[in-house]
């Protein structure tokens, strides 16, 4: 018999894929030199090319970043990238401009920790065996919750929209893990400090069965926007037993018949420049070939 392989590694459940974190900023210029010229990634050409508003390739997933005041994720955002030294480099280029900001970046062994120039916390990872094939992407993000929370969530995600949910330890606390695409994760873990506010930041997500979840939703009251025939939001993550409110995030639910879906995303090389070019190499793929 050939090589045995870990078929369950490969399974996807009900939430098939994470494609983007919507922060809200003030201003899309300091937004530029931060997420393009500093962290590398792509501005989408083709989607969303005024000064409101800006969406912004990572691998098969994107940051938005309308102009709209600012919001901070209660947590932190986790990133792939090819090559933390060049990261590094990007980075150290740009701490002048954005000097007068809440931008710094922390090299560690495995990682880069970066905070944008608004507080935001972005763990930036080299390529890894726990990420599978991806070299460039966004594999999980992580927030924190008030302690005793994490069951209940774990159990919200497994129930309302039959996702894989566990509730697990993660860096010594209670957490549940959520999968939301392939080697992508939502990681709550509880905490003692007290949370902040919520600021209305959102993610979104692309489900298989559409209908059951916006039923269980919709029967508890959580449905927040009917957005079109392929989308709808809510808000509030509740037991689903009890119904007590676990946690406040906004989940921007989209069918896999939504037009965007599987769209294909440009990811430029940034190592590539006037000064340095070479043909051939303007992309940066967002996977390895995996066996």
């Amino acid at each position: 018999m050939g090589k045995q392989y870990d078929r369950s590694a490969e399974d996807v459940a009900n939430i098939v894929a994470l494609e983007h974190v919507n922060l809200t900023v003030p201003d899309q210029r300091l937004a530029t030199l931060f997420y393009i010229t500093g962290m590398g990634f792509t501005r989408d050409p083709y989607l969303v090319t005024g000064v409101t508003n800006m969406w912004v390739n990572v691998g098969r997933s994107q940051f938005h970043l309308p102009t709209r005041g600012t919001q901070v994720l209660r947590g932190r955002v986790g990133l792939v990238l090819p090559d933390l030294e060049a990261l590094a480099r990007r980075l150290q280029a740009v701490r002048g401009e954005l000097a007068e900001s809440r931008f710094a970046f922390t090299a560690r062994e495995s990682r880069i920790d970066v905070t944008c120039p608004w507080g935001n916390a972005l763990r930036c990872h080299a390529p890894d065996p726990q990420f599978g094939p991806i070299v460039l992407g966004m594999p999980y993000v992580a927030f924190d919750v008030p302690a005793g929370a994490a069951e209940g969530i774990a159990r919200f995600y497994s129930e309302i929209f039959r996702a894989r949910a566990t509730a697990e330890e993660v860096d010594g606390a209670p957490a549940a893990r959520v999968s939301v695409g392939y080697r992508q994760d939502l990681v709550f873990r509880e905490t003692s400090a007290p949370p902040a506010d919520y600021d209305g930041h959102h993610i979104q997500i692309y489900v298989a069965d559409f209908s059951g979840p916006h039923e269980a939703l919709r029967e508890r009251g959580l449905v927040t926007e009917e957005s079109n025939r392929h989308q709808y939001r809510f808000v509030d993550i509740v037991d689903p037993d009890s119904g007590d409110r676990l946690y406040t995030l906004e989940h921007e639910i989209r069918a896999m018949s939504h037009p965007l879906f599987g769209r294909p995303m440009i990811n430029r090389n940034p190592a590539q420049t006037n000064d340095s070019f070479a043909l051939g190499y303007d992309d940066q793929p967002w996977h390895t070939t995996g066996d």
